[in-house]
């Protein structure tokens, strides 16, 4: 923040210093370095460079937030239109063109007073414009300057409005995402654990000599999703050790009519992904790959490429009971997820072609 501040006050301290030289290479002659401090020690320059000054900041800190922002466009008009009569009389430019000391302490030719209009008459005289007709002359140069200060202001005023207005909006947006990952991740972690569970409960009752293993991948399955899980990214290899044995506990409760083939390849170090990511597939696999009746084929396979990470799955569809199905909620919150961490860096394909369900997913990056 402070360092914003500290730029957008050098950007106007060099605004304003090239405003204020501008005049100076105008009014300067054969000797310049004379007539320039020459005109730095006239009031008339301080007095032109102040009244633009002020301009700029009155309408950009006051008429801008308080009148234009809040709709009040008739007072906002009727202040400006006040200004620029001031301006058309006070003639900033032309009196510090027809007052600043110049060199030899002559005054500037007729044809070079600002507002004269060529075939206009003359009415500087050559020992100096009298202060009346002067008056007379419509000083362009001071309504153009006033004019540009005011559309700057209100440019620089809009923009800047615009770009907080973009950043909160931005900044929403990313709160919003976050929130609903958050709740993405809350829908899917007791899903995972209440099945897996189950299958505990299940190989308790019939005193399977492999509760107390399983029990112990568990326990590590648990620590993985409560400690890492609240990551947006973890390292590849915990999840793999997450999927491995939550693939054995699952590999526990198969019969002989089905295969398994469940294979990690690659280098998996150095490697992120978003956790949990995979498991929604992983659990579709089990709950709908599996028959009591009927040989079935289970294939999983996870390879760690050098710029990208694959998933594969297929298993043949069996028809299943459907008493609280949540394996479409969880596709797609997963769909969801990949969509917010990894915008346009994926690559998802869910087919169910010849009575098999087939997912083939690719993560770049």
């Amino acid at each position: 923040m402070f360092q914003m501040r500290a730029y957008n006050v050098i950007i106007h301290i060099a605004g304003w210093l090239i405003f204020l030289s501008l005049p100076l290479l105008f009014m300067t002659g054969q000797n310049e370095g004379r007539q320039i401090l020459s005109i730095l020690s006239s009031s008339y320059y301080w007095w032109f460079g102040l009244c633009y000054i002020f301009l700029f900041y009155f309408h950009t800190y006051f008429l801008v937030p308080q009148l234009f922002l809040k709709k009040k466009f008739i007072g906002y008009v009727a202040i400006l239109v006040l200004l620029l009569v001031l301006v058309f009389y006070v003639k900033p430019f032309d009196m510090l063109f027809t007052n600043a000391p110049r060199a030899g302490g002559t005054p500037p030719p007729v044809g070079d007073m600002p507002g004269m209009i060529p075939g206009l008459p003359e009415v500087f005289e050559p020992g100096g414009p009298p202060h009346g007709e002067r008056g007379n002359q419509i000083d362009i140069i001071s309504i153009f300057l006033f004019l540009m200060v005011i559309a700057l202001s209100l440019a620089i005023e809009i923009t800047q409005r615009w770009r907080i207005t973009e950043q909160r909006v931005s900044r929403a947006e990313a709160d919003r995402a976050n929130a609903e990952l958050s709740f993405l991740k809350a829908q899917i972690n007791p899903h995972f654990l209440f099945n897996t569970l189950n299958n505990i409960y299940s190989m308790a009752i019939t005193k399977n000599e492999n509760t107390a293993a399983s029990i112990m991948k568990l326990s590590n399955i648990m620590r993985y999703v409560t400690d890492d899980v609240t990551d947006d990214y973890v390292s590849l290899q915990s999840e793999i050790d997450c999927i491995a044995d939550y693939v054995d506990l699952q590999r526990l409760r198969l019969s002989k009519k089905v295969r398994l083939e469940f294979e990690v390849s690659g280098e998996l170090e150095n490697k992120i992904i978003a956790p949990l990511i995979l498991m929604t597939f992983i659990e579709n696999v089990f709950k709908y790959g599996l028959s009591n009746h009927e040989q079935s084929v289970i294939t999983i396979k996870i390879a760690a490429e050098q710029k990208s990470i694959t998933f594969f799955s297929r298993n043949k569809i069996f028809p299943v009971i459907k008493q609280m199905d949540r394996s479409g909620i969880g596709i797609v919150n997963t769909k969801k997820r990949l969509e917010h961490l990894y915008h346009n860096r994926y690559f998802l394909d869910i087919n169910t072609d010849d009575g098999f369900f087939t997912v083939q997913l690719t993560l770049q990056g």
